[in-house]
């Protein structure tokens, strides 16, 4: 299991102290991303040799670079946005070369929230602060946030339960079905099972009613309808052995053997 020290890249932390040049945060701020920034920035060009225009950078690929190197330059230039060269510490007293112009993350932050307050590239503001309105407060947007997951995680939940009954449904489904088939393909006995068992019904009614020679008729059995209605309400719910089925049943066997 990753320790939290191990996942987390301090990225707002590094981002508060990084020091930026003008078209390494223009750029960024177009949405340049970090595996191909170098070759974007060994590209650059300057739009003049003379004035402002040396810290105004264009790139063909990159139509946003101009206008955002730009407000970036101008910024700095009116004094909005505390500035020095590579090391970004900031001059206070003496010009700074508009090629070596740099800053910190932290000051480019503060200036593009009164400046831009809706821009909020990704290089200096964490998920939080782009996810959030000015309006709402960062304690309410977790509240809002930590409910959304809250109610994410029982949708989840939810669909897995789904995925399990429906899966329960679809195997009971499938066992009723081949249980179907088994039924039907036992179904009714075949011809030969039939005879045969019209055969041992009618030797059982010849013993009963005494039709055997040696065989004495049974005392309790009056006739065939007596034992029909014996058996009919001994039996009562049993399959077949209804009064009626019987009554239609018994015939047929007897004929069966004549």
């Amino acid at each position: 299991m990753n320790q939290t020290w191990e996942s987390d890249n301090c990225a707002s932390m590094r981002a508060h102290y990084a020091v930026f040049s003008i078209p390494q945060a223009a750029a960024l701020w177009c949405g340049v991303p970090e595996n191909i920034l170098n070759t974007i920035l060994n590209e650059v060009q300057p739009l003049s040799g003379t004035g402002l225009g040396r810290s105004i950078w264009i790139h063909p690929a990159v139509p946003c670079l101009e206008p955002r190197s730009r407000a970036i330059a101008e910024a700095i230039e009116n004094g909005e946005l505390p500035h020095g060269r590579e090391d970004g510490q900031t001059v206070e007293d003496g010009h700074v070369a508009y090629e070596r112009r740099h800053f910190f993350g932290r000051d480019l932050k503060q200036w593009m929230e009164k400046a831009f307050p809706n821009e909020k590239p990704s290089f200096l503001f964490d998920d939080l602060e782009q996810s959030s309105h000015t309006a709402i407060s960062a304690d309410a947007y977790r509240s809002l946030k930590a409910e959304h997951d809250k109610l994410e995680k029982r949708v989840e939940n939810a669909k897995t339960e789904f995925k399990k009954l429906l899966n329960e449904k679809n195997s009971m489904e499938s066992e009723n079905k081949s249980l179907k088939a088994m039924v039907d393909k036992l179904g009714s006995p075949g011809e030969r099972a039939e005879t045969t068992y019209q055969h041992i019904i009618a030797a059982l009614l010849e013993c009963v009613a005494g039709n055997i020679p040696g065989i004495e008729k049974h005392p309790s059995i009056i006739n065939e309808t007596k034992l029909i209605e014996l058996i009919s309400q001994h039996f009562q719910g049993y399959s077949g052995l209804s009064q009626s089925n019987l009554s239609r049943k018994f015939p047929e066997a007897k004929r069966s053997i004549k």
